[in-house]
């Protein structure tokens, strides 16, 4: 064995770590047999104690029928010994090891249960030694190795004849209802220091496997929410290498979410600084002339409710991450579809076609649903002329419900096609611009995902669009409320 080899092993075996796990087992199975023997005098004491209490009881209860009347004639028993033993006898119910003997006239007369031990039995000693007491006698007797009888002695002289009544308990149950509950306790103590030395161990081990995990968390803290560039070095292939991993996605998704966010702040800022600085303008210009002046109200006015418009817009989208964005119902399709169309066609002069009308009924937000399909349609209706084609239409398939909007207009470029459900997103070969901030195919993506759905858009340029949104039936499964 080579000399570093035999170093450590004396280390795990002498070394500081195993002297206090050897001084803990000696504490444990030291502690272990004080306590099973202290839990086992103190249940011999206990009930020894309640053995003496019954035994009382039975003999108090005997002096007051000697001192009664016989139930049988309601007369007093007089010199009738036998008859006293018979009513005790009849009344009284003995505990578990515990037995009634009346003696008469120096013998057995009855007893309860009929059946003795066999240190009581008629020929035994104890039934001799009780048979001549004239006085109370309050004993315990050995009568084997382990055996010992605990009993009360109550003599009943009347008239020169004499009688005894013993009552006597054995502790054979007792000592073995004991010993069960010492082994009980000692196999619970036994496992409950199993259980500490194993975790002792556990922790130990764990010491070793987390110093890695403590080298994550320093690494972690040296990254500043200013800088999520950084990333955490992989190493190995065990459990902590798939946490560094994961949390290495974790940077990169905040990095993505802050990139959005501060791209979002810029662009809200952008477009909420064009219409404060078109009516700035306008009204540092403001002249005396009621004509211009009317002219300029109704333009800062204009531009106040395109900002109304647009903050609505950021509310809305705010809340659709929010559990409570949506109020669920049963919705009736074909109701729906026909309402969205007649809504649909005021929007502007097209030529507006209702395809299809799906029958049933999805537990859906009406007013979301609405609110999404009418963006479709005044989307449709910012893209194509008075005389191109907007159609709608509804259909149920495979558990889904679909809803579309489909126009003739000048389509969508492919590479707009995933940018413009984004936030202040527009079509960069548009040859026409939307009077909105971009929100409006925001809106409809966050609806629909609200609802478990998504939407589809399939167009190609100068052939016009089509968008789809898909919503499940039922999205209140796996949908908090």
């Amino acid at each position: 064995m080579k000399p570093k080899q035999s170093y450590r092993w004396q280390k795990i075996f002498y070394g500081a770590g195993a002297r206090v796990l050897v001084s803990y087992l000696v504490l444990v199975a030291f502690s272990t047999v004080v306590s099973l023997v202290v839990i086992r005098q103190l249940l011999m004491v206990y009930n020894e104690r309640q053995t003496r209490k019954a035994l009382v009881q039975e003999v108090e209860e005997f002096r007051q029928l000697v001192k009664g009347r016989d139930p049988a004639t309601g007369h007093p028993f007089g010199d009738d010994i036998a008859a006293i033993f018979d009513v005790f006898l009849k009344r009284n119910v003995p505990n578990e090891d515990e037995f009634l003997l009346t003696l008469l006239n120096g013998r057995v007369y009855k007893s309860n249960p009929t059946s003795l031990p066999a240190s009581v039995q008629p020929d035994a000693k104890l039934i001799n030694h009780w048979s001549q007491l004239t006085q109370p006698e309050w004993s315990q007797k050995e009568v084997s190795d382990s055996s010992f009888v605990l009993f009360l002695a109550e003599p009943v002289v009347i008239e020169g004849r004499l009688g005894v009544f013993v009552v006597l308990s054995t502790d054979v149950h007792e000592r073995e209802e004991i010993a069960h509950t010492v082994l009980v306790v000692g196999v619970v103590e036994g496992i409950m220091a199993i259980i500490a030395l194993t975790s002792s161990v556990a922790w130990l081990a764990a010491g070793q496997i987390l110093a890695r995990l403590r080298l994550l968390t320093e690494t972690a803290r040296s990254i500043s929410e200013s800088d999520l560039t950084q990333r955490i070095l992989v190493q190995g292939t065990d459990e902590i290498t798939e946490l560094t991993v994961t949390f290495n996605e974790m940077l990169a998704r905040l990095q993505a979410a802050f990139t959005s966010q501060r791209d979002f702040i810029n662009d809200a800022g952008h477009e909420l600084r064009t219409p404060i600085t078109i009516i700035r303008g306008h009204l540092e210009l403001l002249g005396d002339d009621p004509k211009e002046q009317r002219e300029t109200v109704e333009l800062v006015i204009d531009e106040l409710d395109r900002m109304s418009r647009f903050v609505n817009d950021l509310l809305l989208l705010a809340k659709a991450e929010q559990p409570r964005f949506l109020n669920l119902e049963r919705v009736e399709l074909s109701s729906l579809t026909e309402e969205l169309y007649s809504k649909a066609k005021a929007l502007a002069l097209r030529n507006w076609q209702l395809e299809a009308q799906a029958s049933g009924l999805i537990l859906a937000d009406r007013q979301r649903i609405t609110q999404a399909i009418m963006n479709l349609a005044q989307n449709a209706t910012q893209y194509t002329t008075e005389s191109d084609c907007i159609a709608l239409g509804s259909a149920l398939s495979e558990g889904n419900v679909y809803f579309w909007v489909r126009d003739t207009g000048e389509g969508i470029a492919a590479v707009d096609q995933e940018r413009i459900f984004e936030r202040f997103a527009r079509s960069y070969n548009s040859h026409r611009r939307s009077e909105g901030a971009g929100l409006g195919l925001a809106i409809v993506r966050a609806i629909a995902e609200a609802h478990r759905g998504r939407v589809e858009l399939v167009s190609r340029t100068g052939s016009g669009s089509t968008f789809t949104v898909i919503l499940p039936l039922n999205p209140a499964k796996g949908l908090a409320l």
